[in-house]
């Protein structure tokens, strides 16, 4: 398969803000090219051993690239693209934020992102590729192994490592957890290594559904512990039904300010009183937007954490809504 490779031509200080944009226009497949240094720390045996120490010397610049198949009429989304740099160069140092075009072969490129995904842990959670061979010892540490294929999710980016960590810290042993924008399925398996009883996810992408349920077999997870559909849960009236309401624990929502901000009565109605909803990919300058709709939607913040500038909301469910839940075999 062919595919149109765009490259926008920016700087490091406005690559996220870039990826953010792209996102808001449902491209959330980007590959980043700079000349900023691997630290020491992590190259030394760490998740970036296997990258080459002699880049040269950073400038400043970085390139953003997507991928539309060839025969997809781009013109209206390269015109949003456009239209979103223009806005972006009125408050950060875009660059010159010219777009370049290339054609591309998919089996040049569909694997080559392997060499960028190595283990690495949070907290006692070891997460790893399922072509990389798990230590002897892992003691004290739960194995989670992911092939994340055409879809999104490795566990190494910043908003979804903020997701695991709060998994850690608010799930407990027998929950019902539903995962929205559910990606490779890292969030809803390590939901059930934490103990969780039953997860549901979604995603737009029926491909990721599929991922899902591969990555189920791949950590030895029967299929029936996960319910798996393809919808929109802010307007998608049978995905709503088909999953409940005030069925869930815990409900993760690693997607984007701009899909989280309309969702978040949706979200609401779906969770159990005194259930959480743990939000990330969330970028820094979005999150009191994002605040606001949570709280608007009748949840209350419990806590906001940052890595990079990724944002996470963890918000409570305080009023009683009476409703039918999600028909599950257990």
């Amino acid at each position: 398969m062919k595919w149109n490779k765009y490259t926008i031509h920016t700087t490091t200080e406005a690559e996220d803000l870039v990826c953010a944009m792209l996102a808001d226009h449902g491209i959330t497949g980007v590959e980043i090219d700079n000349f900023i240094p691997v630290p020491d720390a992590d190259r030394q045996g760490g998740v970036f051993a296997e990258l080459q120490p002699d880049l040269p010397a950073d400038d400043g610049s970085s390139k953003v690239s997507f991928y539309v198949q060839e025969d997809t009429d781009a013109k209206t989304l390269l015109q949003q693209v456009e239209d979103g740099l223009k806005e972006l160069a009125s408050f950060t140092n875009l660059g010159s934020g010219s777009i370049t075009t290339e054609l591309s072969d998919e089996k040049d490129w569909r694997d080559n992102w392997k060499q960028y995904f190595s283990a690495f842990t949070i907290g006692n959670i070891y997460i790893k590729p399922t072509w990389e061979d798990a230590p002897a010892d892992l003691e004290g540490r739960t194995l989670v192994e992911i092939d994340p294929g055409v879809s999104f999710g490795t566990g190494k980016h910043e908003s979804t490592q903020l997701v695991i960590r709060q998994l850690q810290k608010y799930l407990t042993e027998g929950d019902e957890v539903l995962d929205v924008g559910c990606g490779s399925g890292i969030l809803s398996i390590v939901a059930l290594k934490l103990g969780a009883h039953h997860v549901c996810g979604t995603d737009i992408d029926a491909d990721c559904i599929a991922s899902s349920y591969e990555n189920f077999v791949v950590n030895h997870l029967d299929a029936s512990l996960g319910d798996f559909y393809v919808g929109n849960l802010i307007d998608d009236v049978a995905l709503q039904e088909q999953i409940g309401t005030a069925c869930y624990d815990v409900v993760v929502a690693n997607i984007l300010a701009d899909i989280i901000i309309p969702m978040a009565p949706a979200l609401a109605h779906t969770m159990k009183p005194g259930g959480y909803v743990i939000t990330s990919g969330i970028i820094d300058f979005k999150e009191m937007e994002v605040r606001q709709a949570l709280e608007a939607a009748g949840l209350t913040i419990t806590e906001c954490n940052a890595q990079g500038e990724w944002r996470n909301i963890t918000a409570r469910k305080e009023i009683v809504v009476i409703g039918g839940c999600h028909d599950q075999a257990h």
